[in-house]
């Protein structure tokens, strides 16, 4: 089952076009296990069993893992996920960008070590340093697009006279991803929900391509014009809310409240499907 698969049919049997991002901070755990890295793996693993029938992917970032030398335990949460979620798919949020030898690397960590369904990447270096994860079969890459960070603007906002049409950047990338980039059928796009104007071009630009909507949340992006921008037929949207449910309570109840904070967002969400 490729990767579009999975989301396909995670989308529908859990009603769900929520994605759980799992950014572990344990400065922000419960009060009786705060500041405990080594307790990484089992905050993460009670959200997963927490949220798993509300939602369509998970996102976790590896760089909360890593910062604490954690990544034994991604690589134990990974294999929980599949365990016993094995319907949903799991995006790894790497936001790679190298040099094609390093991308083939790169893409053995996230597909070989990790086994993620997808993973995110940065498009900057060009399509040399995206084609190794493409050689994965069925396996899913996320672009960076239209970013919701304020640093956004100083590229992606640009535009490139030397493009036919003088597209800005953002655009450039979406029809790059819509077209001659997505040789195996999997690619996807990164786009911040606090732009909707933008994620209705980007989906003007790319019809077909599955968004991935970081911003709803804590963040302050909104749900109902995030899935009126960029939901279609053919289009789906995967999107992500990470602090707003992980923290939701800092005590025992972390759990259940991160799954009363899922069910909240995904009934918002279904609401402006329309």
């Amino acid at each position: 089952m490729t990767f579009l698969d999975m989301l396909r049919d995670a989308t529908a049997r859990n009603d769900s076009l929520l994605c759980v991002g799992l950014d572990p901070e344990p400065t922000r755990f419960p009060e009786s296990v705060r500041g405990e890295a080594h307790r990484i793996y089992d905050f993460c693993a009670a959200i997963v069993d927490a949220t798993a029938d509300l939602v369509c992917a998970f996102k976790p970032q590896i760089a909360y893992f890593a910062a604490h030398a954690a990544e034994d335990q991604l690589e134990r949460l990974m294999q929980h996920m599949r365990a016993n979620a094995p319907h949903v798919p799991v995006i790894l949020d790497a936001k790679r960008g190298d040099i094609g030898s390093t991308a083939e690397q790169y893409a053995r960590e996230a597909f070989e070590r990790y086994g993620a369904d997808a993973v995110t990447l940065s498009p900057f270096m060009g399509f040399d340093s995206i084609a190794p994860y493409l050689e994965y079969h069925g396996k899913g890459a996320f672009l960076l697009c239209r970013t919701s960070n304020p640093g956004g603007d100083d590229l992606q906002a640009q535009r490139l006279a030397s493009v036919e049409g003088q597209p800005l950047l953002y655009e450039h990338v979406a029809r790059l991803a819509q077209g001659p980039w997505n040789k195996n059928g999997q690619l996807g796009l990164v786009v911040g929900a606090t732009y909707p104007a933008e994620i209705e071009r980007v989906r003007a630009l790319a019809p077909t391509l599955p968004l991935l909507i970081p911003g709803v949340g804590a963040q302050g992006g909104d749900a109902a014009a995030t899935v009126r921008a960029g939901l279609r037929e053919d289009g789906p949207i995967i999107v992500n809310s990470s602090r707003a449910v992980l923290y939701a309570s800092g005590e025992a109840d972390f759990a259940a409240a991160a799954r009363s904070a899922a069910q909240a967002t995904r009934a918002a969400l279904n609401a402006a499907r329309g």
